[in-house]
């Protein structure tokens, strides 16, 4: 094992462009809108056509962006099969487009449940969990009239219709892409059964295995007493007999890389880490909110705040399953976190 990661392209395709990292495997970008601004696609040969490894946000511009791709670097072949790694929607998104083109789609039957779920689920304005979900993180009341007042986030804004019937992937499954063997093997933390596919010395990690970058682990107004960190941790842990430190993972966002066994323990180091900070923190009762500062070391303004919450309340459950604090209701109605 190394302690380095290394980068062997350290460009990215432009736009509309394609770069093959081994043969039959091409790599495609697409763009998103927020700091995080695009989503790395893989095309293997798959037969007469290709198998796309996820498929960006549905937008006007997407779907301009795939018909060039479709005619240019993938030289007018068919999309054959979809292949899933997980349910959000930069991952989801077009996925119904290419189904309704013929396409089949694999996912793991969480990630499928999840999406069609969400993009049946319209709402106009913030549901009464969220809002007592915000609530007892400890939003100002400012921030919560704001949310009162506007539309929030629908799935089905940015992800396709999803048509009934899917093919399953489970864990220890395997797929046949660009002449090669896969083995599924499942994430948890970041999306539930977050689907990665293992072969000699290729991974395809989405999410799930990102190079620099820390893959947020959430908790959500539809479970907010999950523990995703734990879940989070103990999947790094599980993917350590399977990590070598030449192979070349193919990632859902940056650059691909070598170097997985070091970049386990650096993101598991990275949770621990937080986890004894945010202890230290709870030396005095704090809400959730109190705990930007300490969690993520920068300002949190407006556009950083969802994600933000999110992350910090996973932390705090975390904490709280291992008995390391305790939590009471204030009264603003938001949770106080309290270090034992």
């Amino acid at each position: 094992m190394t302690d380095a990661i290394h980068h062997p392209f350290p460009e990215p395709p432009a736009l509309g462009e394609a770069r093959e990292v081994v043969p039959g495997i091409l790599w495609l970008r697409l763009p998103l809108p927020m700091a995080l601004d695009h989503v790395n696609i893989y095309a293997l040969e798959d037969g007469s056509g290709w198998a796309i490894v996820d498929t960006g946000l549905k937008s006007r511009r997407g779907e301009a962006l795939w018909e060039s791709l479709l005619q240019g670097p993938l030289r007018g072949r068919p999309v054959t099969r979809v292949i899933l790694t997980h349910h959000h929607p930069d991952h989801v998104g077009m996925a119904g487009w290419f189904q309704a083109r013929g396409a089949e789609l694999h996912a793991t039957r969480t990630a499928w449940l999840y999406a069609r779920m969400l993009t049946l689920d319209l709402q106009p304005q913030a549901t009464p969990e969220a809002m007592a979900f915000w609530t007892r993180a400890g939003l100002p009341p400012d921030r919560l009239a704001a949310r009162a007042a506007e539309r929030p986030f629908n799935f089905a804004d940015v992800v396709h219709p999803m048509p009934q019937g899917f093919t399953r992937m489970q864990e220890g499954g395997r797929l046949h892409l660009a002449g090669r063997d896969w083995t599924v093997r499942l994430g948890q933390g970041h999306a539930p059964d977050h689907a990665t596919l293992w072969t000699q010395g290729l991974v395809l990690g989405g999410d799930q295995l990102l190079p620099g970058i820390s893959a947020n682990i959430g908790v959500y107004p539809t479970e907010p007493e999950a523990d995703p960190l734990s879940e989070w941790l103990a999947s790094c842990a599980a993917f350590r007999p399977h990590a070598r430190d030449g192979d070349l993972i193919l990632p859902g966002h940056k650059l691909p890389f070598t170097g997985l066994p070091f970049r386990l323990e650096q993101m598991i180091d990275n949770h621990v880490s937080a986890l004894d900070r945010l202890l230290d923190h709870l030396a005095t009762s704090r809400t959730a909110v109190e705990c930007f500062p300490v969690l993520f070391k920068r300002p949190i303004g407006p556009a950083e705040e969802g994600l933000a919450l999110v992350e910090a309340m996973a932390h705090l459950n975390c904490l709280l399953r291992r008995g390391q604090v305790s939590r009471s209701l204030g009264e603003t109605g938001a949770y106080l976190w309290e270090r034992l």
